[in-house]
């Protein structure tokens, strides 16, 4: 009988690559921004405003160009699961390994993807939801604020986030809802018609469209069952592409058998062994003025 080894267990690529992808069926910031590929540690990126082209009349001088660069860092951040089994789960054959495998990454995967959206929403540490000082910058601190008011029709406070958007020379695009806000644009429709107003949206994290934005639903984005302190966010309006992300290392699955890795006592006293799966996010928001946040201050 063949059990799994001590130490790191590789997932061979065929489950690595659907596991990476699967990120994005867990995470907003995932959907509706795309990753670039990073190296681990702290690094920068530049944008420039060159502003417009100049006009130049027949025979008559050309003028100088400016161009203005802006400096933005992105950060690493690292989050771990650790999972304990009965050690029984190593003595399974060569097939029933795979298939712990395949329900460890199960239960592992969603937790990993919903920290991308808790670090770069709220800058919190998803156990607890106390705030994370190094995570300063996330949108969270967004100066637009909208209030949402109950009376009003949801497209009300989405349209005051837009016009804060607009204003600031950014378009957007883009919008994360909370499943409560989300349900009261589903709910509506038409005038004396039972036909719904938003057909096309959909109460999910896969991208849907809402009154012109691309949407993605999540409980990370209230994130009212993690937060330590409730800021009652109902949503993040703007454009998702002025947020770089990507995964600074390969994610893998550690099979543990000794120590305490976790708090929880000597794994060889209670007979048991750790997974333990970590990812190193690194992200960076290239201007707060791109997003807007609604809130429900009652």
């Amino acid at each position: 009988m063949t059990s799994l080894a001590t130490g790191s267990l590789l997932i061979p690529k065929q489950k690595l690559d659907p596991w990476l992808g699967k990120i994005k069926n867990g995470s907003t910031i995932a959907t509706l921004s795309d990753s670039i590929p990073m190296v681990f540690g702290e690094g920068e990126w530049m944008t420039f405003n060159i502003g417009e082209a100049e006009y130049v009349g027949e025979g008559a001088d050309k003028g100088a160009s400016t161009v203005t660069p802006t400096t933005k860092t992105t950060k690493p951040f690292k989050f771990h699961k650790t999972i304990r089994m009965n050690e029984e789960v190593l003595w399974a054959d060569e097939d029933h390994q795979l298939q712990a495998v395949e329900q460890i990454l199960a239960e592992i995967q969603p937790a990993l993807s919903r920290a991308l959206d808790f670090g770069v929403f709220h800058e919190i540490n998803p156990t607890g939801g106390a705030v994370v000082a190094a995570m300063n910058g996330g949108l969270t601190d967004a100066t637009n604020l909208v209030e949402y008011v109950s009376t009003d029709k949801p497209y009300v406070s989405l349209d005051a986030a837009d016009a804060l958007i607009l204003a600031n020379g950014y378009v957007p695009r883009d919008i994360a809802l909370d499943p409560v806000y989300a349900s009261k644009f589903s709910a509506l429709r038409g005038t004396n018609s039972e036909q719904k107003l938003y057909p096309n949206f959909r109460l999910g994290v896969e991208t849907s469209e809402l009154d012109g934005h691309r949407a993605s639903v999540s409980n990370t984005v209230g994130a009212k069952a993690i937060l330590a302190s409730d800021t009652k966010v109902l949503g993040f309006v703007g454009d998702f592409s002025a947020i770089r992300w990507g995964i600074q290392r390969s994610i893998g699955l550690e099979v543990i058998k000794y120590g305490d890795p976790d708090g929880g006592g000597d794994l060889k006293r209670k007979n048991q062994v750790a997974f333990r799966a970590e990812v190193v996010y690194g992200w960076g928001i290239a201007s707060l003025d791109a997003f807007a946040k609604i809130h429900d201050l009652v």
